[in-house]
């Protein structure tokens, strides 16, 4: 397997569980701040190598009048503030081409979102930085399809790749995890992270915003880990229900710390019988 390094943060090939956590989209800086500093001591405390996540652009929100963030220019000065005042690498979403430069001058990793996950020139054009990329897997696409993505990715000469999977369609308004998907986007050679937050949403569930179902966030997490994955991937706010985006299917900030021991423990476990 092919080991992601992103600063000093070593990720797959046995290193310790990454979490890349924060909240959904960049609402204030205020918000953002107390997230990250909060998430700084409870990974610091745990041993587990942190990258932030706020989405500076939420551009796939279900209805037009949904919040959808700052912007690129003033989301970056805030990520930027972030990765300087409590010195952990930041991502943060791109959605065209034209992001791509900018966005590699602040960020550490540039993710693509799922619905974008089989744009060749944007998976180019983000490879082609150098910068460490997080591809989050479409719900539509199997994961054995995810071998196109990486064809693409390692194209320019770049393997600083990593695959998030986040659910897979099934019917209307809903998601299933199939952790057989885990091992075997692994056995590709690359990380895998896994989403707990969006595997819990209802995309459109609840007519013009999605829904989500926060309350298996730990089920799912702790069947990830067992399952084999080298990252977990959980949008968390200090108020959920405040959310002005993904509010149903966030973890509350109290909650991470429980979580994260629980992950630690049976990631520790996983290791230790060779799976990972």
């Amino acid at each position: 397997m092919k080991e992601v390094q992103v600063g000093e943060i070593r990720i797959g090939k046995g290193n310790p569980l990454v979490l890349i956590a924060g909240p959904c989209v960049i609402e204030n800086e205020e918000i953002t701040l107390t997230t990250a500093k909060e998430l700084k001591q409870i990974c610091h405390e745990l041993k587990i190598p942190l990258i932030f996540k706020s989405s500076f652009d939420k551009a796939n929100r279900t209805s037009l009048s949904s919040f959808r963030g700052p912007g690129i220019d003033k989301g970056l000065r805030v990520l930027n503030d972030v990765k300087k005042k409590f010195l952990i690498p930041v991502l943060s979403d791109i959605h065209s081409i034209d992001q791509v430069k900018p966005a590699s001058e602040v960020l550490d990793v540039l993710q693509i979102p799922a619905f974008l996950s089989r744009q060749t020139d944007l998976i180019l054009a983000s490879s082609q930085t150098g910068k460490a990329v997080n591809v989050k897997k479409g719900q539509f696409l199997s994961p054995w399809d995810v071998k196109n993505i990486i064809e693409k990715f390692i194209s320019t000469g770049n393997s600083n790749l990593m695959i998030t999977e986040r659910g897979t369609c099934f019917g209307y308004n809903n998601l299933v995890v199939d952790f057989r998907g885990l091992p075997i986007i692994r056995s590709l050679g690359y990380p895998v992270i896994f989403d707990v937050t969006h595997s819990l949403q209802l995309p459109g569930g609840e007519g013009n915003r999605s829904g989500g179902q926060r309350e298996f966030a730990g089920p799912l997490m702790r069947a990830a880990v067992g399952a084999g994955t080298d990252g977990l991937f959980m949008e968390v706010h200090p108020e959920p229900s405040q959310a002005l985006s993904d509010s149903p299917n966030m973890v509350s900030l109290k909650e991470v710390r429980g979580l994260l021991e629980q992950a630690r423990t049976l990631y520790d476990m996983v290791r230790a019988w060779g799976n990972i």
